[in-house]
């Protein structure tokens, strides 16, 4: 492993779990009336807070481009999703919650998921696929899994919205994560004229806004603790089957290595889910008032 991609890919987690809080404190202040509308994310942008979660979410995903650039999808993303250590860090701080024996079992099961994928797998680069067909199946699995999350959290209103809509945004973001890698081939291989006349770049945007949307509606509703997690564990799962499935990275396939493997992912998580609902993780705000009003803080 490059020591340049561990420390962008952990910076990045960083940026993305302190980012993650800020943007959930104030996001539970939002009226109901803005749920999964861009309205939203008008009314957010008066809030300091969230402009400075934003700030912070915006680093990390420039440092997580970066590393995307020059390590593996399949490597950067179990690095991306200790993002959650940072998220709990900075929590403990606010609430003064001590880990326990929750917190330092999650803890370990994440930091221990993520080494023993990494070294089980030892995830490596390899010819991308040129098959258009197999890049739209995937990404169509993943978009339209997405938006039937969607649709039932829609549906559903403040019971799984959550959830649903934190596992939708997971999907959109791992699949960000892979157009991103393929957009700085583009801008390696042909400078921006190369880059700008390809779909990618556009579509990276397109995935952007859509998952803040749904973030920001998953933070509006409910405590980070259940929407956190979610996101959390989608986001590097789907990066990792885009980036097998059609961006050439390569993993150990023996029977040892895939067991561990399987075994890492599980306890990736596991810890992310123990992780996210310990007590120091933030609370929702009280819904029983859902006209009340942003006020800046």
């Amino acid at each position: 492993m490059s020591v340049l991609v561990l420390t962008l890919a952990v910076s990045a987690a960083c940026c993305l779990g302190f980012g993650f809080v800020l943007q959930q404190n104030a996001a539970r202040q939002a009226p109901l009336s803005d749920f999964l509308s861009p309205r939203l994310l008008l009314d957010l942008v008066k809030v300091p807070r969230w402009l400075g979660g934003i700030g912070l979410m915006v680093a990390g995903m420039v440092l997580g481009a970066i590393a995307l650039g020059q390590g593996e999808v399949s490597l950067v993303e179990p690095l991306l999703a200790t993002n959650l250590l940072f998220a709990l860090a900075l929590s403990r701080r606010q609430t003064k919650q001590p880990l326990g024996r929750q917190g330092w079992a999650g803890l370990a099961l994440l930091a221990g998921g993520v080494t023993a994928f990494i070294v089980a797998g030892e995830p490596r680069g390899g010819t991308a696929v040129t098959d258009p067909f197999r890049h739209w199946l995937i990404i169509g699995v993943m978009i339209g899994i997405a938006l039937l999350l969607t649709t039932y959290a829609k549906r559903s209103r403040l019971s799984a919205a959550p959830v649903l809509l934190a596992l939708a945004a997971g999907l959109l973001y791992g699949v960000q994560d892979a157009l991103t890698r393929v957009s700085g081939q583009r801008f390696s291989a042909g400078g921006l004229a190369e880059l700008l006349t390809g779909w990618q770049p556009y579509a990276v945007l397109a995935l952007g806004v859509t998952g803040l949307i749904l973030v920001q509606s998953a933070f509006e509703t409910a405590p980070l603790r259940m929407s956190l997690p979610a996101l959390t564990a989608a986001q590097p799962l789907a990066g990792i089957v885009c980036g097998v499935g059609f961006l050439g990275d390569r993993l150990r396939t023996d029977t040892a290595a895939l067991t561990w493997e399987a075994v890492g992912l599980a306890a990736v998580v596991t810890g992310i889910v123990l992780l996210g609902m310990h007590p120091a993780m933030p609370c929702g705000a009280d819904r029983s008032e859902p006209t009340r009003n942003l006020q800046p803080s």
